[in-house]
């Protein structure tokens, strides 16, 4: 064969793209099955840090397995709803098969939660609820360069926020990456109080949330942006908005469950529920 004619040369490129294109197939399919354990045992790792088993940090120290174990041993139960706040079905938490959801699922949830073209079907929302008796939920949106997602944990029965980790794509560092970075972002949303019912759910305030007198934050739905990370920030409001929003016939009806029955008063969630208790009790006298 002439190897200096057209047709050697388009054989030979078009074997060439076949083998790397079959390398590449190969390698990533080879891949797949860890990158998936990693990606599991990393949002698990962040929905334990939302609950308040420890920081990421320490939770990071630990390998796969032990994620794993530590979730399965904390998990209550899991389950999906809609809407309405109806359990569409149970999410598998047995140590061999435990489900979680993803960012990709997240994003897929995202588009069906507002609608439109990019609309697959209808929001299946994912609910967590721990031992300790927090329940966290997700949220996913876009950030400035990229999306953003992370987990907000409430305590039993209430709309008070215990906890929460955010992650992101490609925010930029020391800025938007901070949602992230920064441990003591994430703290200003512990004690808040989520607006359910409400279209601002949580309101991240550029220039500082509400201090009283000795400077301490003032318990509402209002907390600190991040300065220097306004579209970030923006961009993480209305996340957390929109996913609370969809939540809100869900936490609803709980927290009327628990102003009646006073069930998060009692047993072993008495402790986590401490400050919601004192408010009952108050109202009684």
């Amino acid at each position: 064969m002439n190897t200096n004619n057209n047709v050697y040369t388009v054989i030979y490129t078009t074997v060439i793209v076949v083998i790397v294109a079959a390398l590449l197939a190969f390698v990533s399919q080879s891949l797949k099955a860890k990158q998936d354990a990693n990606e599991k045992a990393e949002t698990i790792s962040q929905m334990l840090t939302s609950a308040q088993y420890g920081t990421k940090a320490e939770l990071d120290k630990l390998g796969n397995a032990a994620k794993l174990d530590k979730y399965a041993e904390e998990i209550d139960k899991a389950f999906v709803i809609d809407l309405d706040g109806k359990v569409l079905r149970e999410l598998n938490t047995s140590r061999e098969d435990i489900e979680v959801y993803s960012p990709k699922q997240l994003k897929r949830q995202n588009y069906n939660i507002k609608g439109g073209a990019n609309k697959t079907g209808e929001p299946e929302l994912p609910v967590f609820v721990f031992k300790n008796g927090r329940t966290v939920v997700p949220i996913y949106g876009a950030g400035l360069w990229g999306p953003i997602w992370g987990y907000i944990s409430f305590e039993h029965n209430s709309a008070t926020i215990a906890g929460a980790y955010f992650d992101h794509e490609s925010e930029t560092a020391g800025l938007g990456a901070k949602i992230k970075d920064d441990p003591s972002f994430q703290k200003e949303f512990v004690g808040e109080v989520a607006n359910f019912g409400e279209s601002n759910v949580v309101d991240i305030v550029k220039g500082g949330a509400p201090k009283d007198a000795e400077g301490k934050s003032v318990v509402d739905n209002k907390v600190d942006a991040i300065t220097g990370a306004t579209m970030t920030s923006q961009g993480l409001d209305a996340a957390i908005d929109t996913w609370l929003e969809a939540y809100s016939k869900y936490f609803q009806a709980n927290t009327k469950a628990c102003e009646e029955n006073h069930d998060c008063c009692e047993g072993e969630h008495e402790e986590a529920c401490e400050g919601d208790c004192e408010n009952h009790k108050a109202k009684e006298e």
